[in-house]
């Protein structure tokens, strides 16, 4: 239902000449994001398990195997989804909505800075699309590819990502928290679709350092 302003976003008195309402359901644009994911998951899993263990000598563990599918559902979010946002900044008022339109439309019910452009939100986005989604790919490579530089890359992308997700809260806690249409949007998506984001690169960027510490621990070990 569209408020004040004609539109369903907050501040309900925000502007936003042109706006065309969202035409589909956020079931009709969650299922199938979410069974994309879990094709793209079972696809790396499958690839990972059995063409890598044959091609390559020995097989992968599994949590190299689970960081694959991490790093890819995350590659290609940033490179489809946030790159769909920055080259279609006008979604809001476009008559043939895309189904990527649709979910920012949707998205932006948590965050109405997408909305209105703002230029930190937007800066996140670009260093999402042009620098932290090649190399999530880079690291599903890296991973398969057993390469020196694997776990230093993770843990580079994973301080990214957090620092990404810093700026993201803590601008908008400065701000004043004025963005979010109700409660239910700001738990399910401002949060809830955002805390994968802080949770799992925290824990890929422990790992990776224990590991790149142990390895250099080895390195003084054979000198000595």
């Amino acid at each position: 239902m569209a408020a004040i302003g004609g539109h369903p976003y907050w501040p309900s008195d925000l502007e936003l000449p042109g706006f065309v309402p969202q035409q589909l359901s956020p079931l009709q644009l969650v299922v199938p994001l979410i069974g994309t994911s879990l094709l793209v998951i079972a696809v790396v899993w499958l690839v990972s398990g059995h063409v890598l263990s044959t091609a390559r000598s020995g097989k992968l563990s599994k949590a190299d195997r689970l960081l694959m599918c991490w790093w890819a559902i995350t590659g290609l979010t940033h490179l489809i989804i946030e790159a769909s946002l920055l080259f279609t900044p006008n979604y809001l008022t476009k008559e043939n909505p895309s189904f990527f339109d649709e979910i920012w439309k949707e998205y932006s019910k948590a965050d109405s800075r997408h909305a209105t452009g703002d230029t930190t939100t937007t800066a996140v986005e670009v260093i999402a699309v042009f620098l932290q989604g090649p190399l999530s790919l880079l690291a599903v490579y890296a991973i398969a590819s057993r390469k020196s530089y694997n776990y230093i890359l993770q843990f580079s992308v994973s301080m990214s990502h957090l620092y990404s997700m810093l700026i993201f809260y803590i601008t908008a806690y400065l701000d004043g928290m004025n963005f979010c249409a109700s409660p239910f949007y700001f738990w399910t998506y401002f949060v809830g679709a955002n805390s994968p984001w802080v949770v799992i690169p925290t824990l890929i960027a422990i790992r990776s350092w224990k590991l790149i510490s142990q390895a250099s621990q080895s390195c003084k070990v054979n000198q000595d």
